[in-house]
């Protein structure tokens, strides 16, 4: 094996000699599950009231739930490397499976932990968290506290936890079983071979028209064959999350999303007010990416087509050199913690056969580390994803000395330190580029980003939110479900979009739509896209002056909602328009700058 690619594979064996077989992460395991019992037995015993005779018991039982919920975190991180390391590894998966099982049971013990917080009157409460072994995770407690409080009575929430193992969870896994057997035969460059639901998506960015075609043709036809099982999948996923809500007496399907977000209704709707007036200048970015391409018209299929191509292409350590450089640049602090990064091989960037697809980085916060998996064959859209996987590890970095309680921060935030690297990135290659049409195909991948924001996913919060509001007289036909679907896409994308180019099936074939761990699994990242934005803006204002207080605004994002950190480091109210009018305003100087160049070409 040469050194580069030595480089290019993580290291593992510095957390767990051996991998899935590591009689050292056996042990850990195991360590983990005895602490899990303990837990559990010691809370059976444990009156539901706070004194003085109980006060210091409830202190232990809530410092040994978060340590053992951190080592479970941990094992559940290293496991899932080693299954997305190779996708052959069957003991890797079924650790997984274990695992799955040792969080539901935490999630049982803290509903327990829940009835005895919703018990205690609030002046008693604030002096038991403020005790200084809980402080740093006081947010944590009291945040499941007010939850609790809007939910069932902690013994039927424990019972819908349960049977929402093999009831609702199962919807997911469905989704899951039923994407991963579909196949289709695609023929190309005259050799036909057969693709799974998700290379067929990714057959949409290519330059070749036919091509972009024939793969959307192919998912549609694909979908339409198990439309009936699909439609009632989602039926029936959305008609759990229905019971349980109105049996919890919170009307609107959104208000779980909004609270699991810790973002308000004022702000997201605030958010897509600025966004829907966005809609006309985003339509002559396609109308002009229409012309550039030579289309009579502008269909679902065209929105990931490049505009040329970036001809530069780069090593592992040219990729890594310009990340370093340009993010130290805005603060060395950030510059560093990237070459640690890449020096202590934190990162997975081979390309070889076996590994799965995709990318992403997960914490290891027992050793307050993370790992990066991505697959680095040099071209530009590669350099993009270190940087933007390095965001996330900066992001995790920053809660290091925190409470493992502190460090949870929600999908609203979770892309604002990696959006943040790409912008900067992104940037920088922009300004090392002298070919027009090189740049040109730059803004329009910031661009594509920005229609992605705007306008797919906005379909999908119009979409979920009209059928939701139908699902509640009753399941919505395979028809109703494709009409529902037509009818947000036209809404979002307005008439750029042809009449008969939507995707009607986009509801059946999307996973987001049938993700039972995060509900409403759409606006986040158009909030974290913004929110990164304003936060960039205000950094390029600043200067490096700003890092020291970009860092602290990461750290605050585990123990405040979305509107408090807004307001504590940036002076700004995200209830209102004008922050978000100044985001979107950002975000169509690039539609600008697009339409500008490609009138000079």
């Amino acid at each position: 094996m040469s050194t580069e690619v030595n480089k290019m594979r993580w290291d593992l064996e510095s957390v767990f000699p051996g991998g899935s077989g590591s009689k050292e992460f056996e042990a850990f395991r195991k360590t983990v599950v005895a602490d899990l019992e303990e837990a559990r037995e010691r809370l059976s015993r444990l009156p539901r009231k706070l004194d003085e005779d109980t006060r210091e018991a409830w202190v232990d039982i809530l410092l040994l739930v978060q340590d053992t919920d951190k080592r479970l975190d941990h094992a559940g991180s290293f496991t899932y490397c080693l299954a997305a390391q190779d996708v052959t590894d069957d003991k890797a998966m079924n650790i997984l499976e274990e695992i799955s099982s040792h969080e539901a049971a935490i999630e049982v013990i803290q509903t327990d932990i829940d009835e005895f917080a919703i018990a205690v009157d609030d002046q008693a409460w604030e002096d038991f968290v403020g005790d200084e072994r809980l402080v740093g995770s006081a947010f944590y407690w009291s945040e499941r506290r007010r939850k609790a409080r809007l939910k069932m009575e902690p013994k039927l929430e424990k019972l819908a936890t349960e049977l929402a193992v093999s009831g609702y969870h199962a919807w997911n896994r469905l989704y899951t079983k039923i994407a991963g057997d579909l196949r289709s035969e695609f023929t190309e460059g005259g050799k036909s071979e057969e693709l799974s639901m998700g290379q067929l998506t990714n057959k949409m960015s290519s330059p070749d028209r036919e091509i972009r075609r024939q793969a959307f043709e192919k998912l549609e036809a694909s979908w339409g064959s198990t439309e009936g099982l699909a439609a009632m999948q989602i039926n029936s996923l959305a008609g759990f999350r229905l019971s349980l809500y109105k049996a919890r007496g919170w009307e609107s399907p959104l208000f779980e999303s909004y609270l699991m977000a810790r973002v308000s209704e004022e702000t997201i709707n605030s958010m897509w007010n600025v966004i829907a007036g966005s809609r006309d200048r985003m339509n002559d970015y396609l109308i002009e990416k229409k012309k550039l391409l030579g289309l009579d018209s502008f269909r679902w299929y065209d929105q990931w087509a490049p505009i040329g191509e970036v001809e530069k292409t780069f090593t592992y350590d040219q990729a890594s050199d310009f990340v370093v450089k340009h993010l130290s640049s805005f603060s060395p602090e950030i510059g560093r913690f990237a070459r640690k990064v890449i020096d202590e091989r934190w990162v997975e960037a081979e390309d070889r056969s076996g590994k799965m697809a995709g990318g992403f980085c997960t914490g290891l916060p027992v050793v307050t580390q993370s790992r990066i998996f991505m697959t680095f064959s040099g071209n530009y859209s590669e350099l993009m994803t270190l940087a933007h996987e390095i965001g996330h590890a900066y992001h995790s970095w920053v809660f290091r000395d925190r409470d493992y309680y502190a460090r949870y921060y929600t999908m609203t935030t979770a892309e604002t330190a990696s959006t943040f690297n790409e912008m900067l990135v992104n940037d920088a290659a922009l300004e090392s580029v002298e070919n027009n049409a090189e740049k040109l195909s730059l803004i329009d991948k910031k661009v594509q980003d920005h229609l992605a924001m705007f306008c797919n996913i906005r379909c999908r919060f119009l979409f979920e939110s009209k059928f939701y509001k139908e699902r509640k007289d009753g399941p919505v036909s395979k028809e109703r479900l494709n009409e529902l679907m037509v009818e947000a896409q036209k809404a979002a994308f307005g008439e750029a979009l042809a009449d008969d180019g939507c995707h009607p099936l986009f509801w059946a074939s999307k996973l987001h739509f049938s993700e039972t761990g995060v509900p409403f699994y759409n606006y986040p990242y158009t909030f974290g896209h913004l929110f990164a934005g304003g936060i960039y803006d205000r950094a390029k204002k600043e200067g490096p002056a700003f890092a020291e207080k970009y860092t602290a605004l990461l750290a605050d994002t585990g123990s405040m909602s979305c509107e408090d950190v807004a307001r504590k480091h940036l002076g700004v109210d995200l209830t209102g328009e004008e922050f978000w009018k100044d985001a979107v305003g950002r975000a169509l100087r690039d539609v600008d700058a697009f339409i500008e160049l490609a009138g000079r070409m």
